[in-house]
């Protein structure tokens, strides 16, 4: 399996943005995003890792501006912390190995998929179609897109 790990490089190739939202859990504009929109079928990686975190399968439209999803890929590869700021208590979602800020996790989601709703910044992701998912060695996953 592919070693998912944050390196100074992948550091150097965020733009100002992902690396404020990954580095400095920082939150995008609502519908900003790159990905909020986006309908094609495949995986979304953590933009300094590459470790998977969810599939196209699992995302919906939730409404609140960022990319919505049921349930991470791996479990094993999603952090959930605790977050007082702003004023409220919320549930951070951070990556295991990149430790990349992603963004929130809440139980408003769709009941029938598990009631759950990960709130994530698209600063935060990087898609790799279906058709280039074995190629970038994610071949494993592609059952979970299909």
């Amino acid at each position: 399996m592919t070693e998912f790990r944050k390196t100074p490089e992948a550091l150097a190739r965020l733009t100002p943005e992902q690396y404020r939202v990954t580095q400095e859990s920082g939150t995008e504009r609502p519908w900003s995003g790159e990905f909020v929109s986006n309908k094609r079928r495949g995986i979304y990686v953590d933009i300094v890792s590459g470790e998977p975190l969810f599939s196209s399968a699992d995302k919906y439209e939730s409404g609140c501006g960022w990319p919505s999803f049921t349930r991470p890929i791996l479990s094993e590869h999603i952090r959930e912390l605790s977050d007082v700021s702003h004023g409220m208590v919320r549930t951070e979602v951070r990556s295991t190995h990149g430790d990349s800020h992603l963004g929130h996790v809440f139980e408003d989601g769709p009941e029938e998929e598990g009631g759950l709703r990960y709130c994530i910044n698209s600063a935060s992701l990087r898609f790799i179609p279906l058709e280039e998912m074995a190629a970038e060695g994610y071949a494993d996953l592609i059952d979970l897109v299909e």
